[in-house]
């Protein structure tokens, strides 16, 4: 079934699950680089993970994205997640950013001219995702829609404690994130902002 078949005001949890988890498991393949778009809690729940994977070995760069400045901060998503990474020890000459980006569409746009900075677009062959597990479908399908195709990817989830696969039936506020999210990336598929794909 693809995407655009699906009714967004007529989800299941079935077809939730399909939406969002069904198929979405780290290769564990090494890349060229891990990617990691900001958030409210990106510094909470997705730098610890992307950190680990540097650790690794899994890729030797790092790449944050975003430019929102949450209320209370003078830093852009982008710029607090490099901070926070050199506060744990990971050599600056090994972080990147990208802080114009605004939105999901925006964080891959705009990226993509920081990776052709960093190693030339051509000299890509995957990327390792790092968010949470409500977003990582729609993240992942904006990448397919707008990077290059010869660009392989390794979805790696950050334990956010509420959105996981096993965990958002249970949670009321990751029931919330995961059904506003499938409406969200059926509407945009469906207005052409994504490539259908089939689930």
């Amino acid at each position: 079934m693809k995407i655009s078949e699906f009714s967004p005001s007529h989800l299941s949890e079935d077809d939730i699950s399909r939406l969002l988890y069904y198929g979405i498991e780290d290769n564990l393949q090494k890349g060229d680089l891990i990617f990691v778009p900001g958030s409210s809690k990106a510094a909470e729940y997705r730098l610890p993970e992307a950190i680990r994977l540097y650790q690794k070995g899994r890729a030797n760069k790092l790449l944050f994205s975003g430019g929102v400045k949450w209320s209370g901060h003078e830093l852009t998503e982008a710029e607090m997640l490099m901070k926070k990474a050199i506060g744990f020890g990971i050599p600056p000459k090994d972080l990147f950013i990208e802080n114009i980006s605004l939105h999901t569409k925006e964080n891959v746009l705009a990226s993509m001219l920081v990776m052709d900075r960093m190693c030339g677009l051509e000299n890509i062959s995957n990327i390792i995702i790092v968010t949470a597990p409500f977003h990582m479908r729609r993240l992942h399908m904006t990448l397919l829609t707008y990077m290059p195709k010869w660009i392989h990817y390794s979805l790696v989830c950050s334990d956010d404690g509420a959105t996981g696969k096993e965990q958002w039936m249970q949670d009321p506020y990751g029931r919330k994130r995961a059904f506003d999210e499938a409406r969200k990336i059926i509407d945009y598929v469906k207005k052409g902002i994504l490539m259908d794909l089939e689930i």
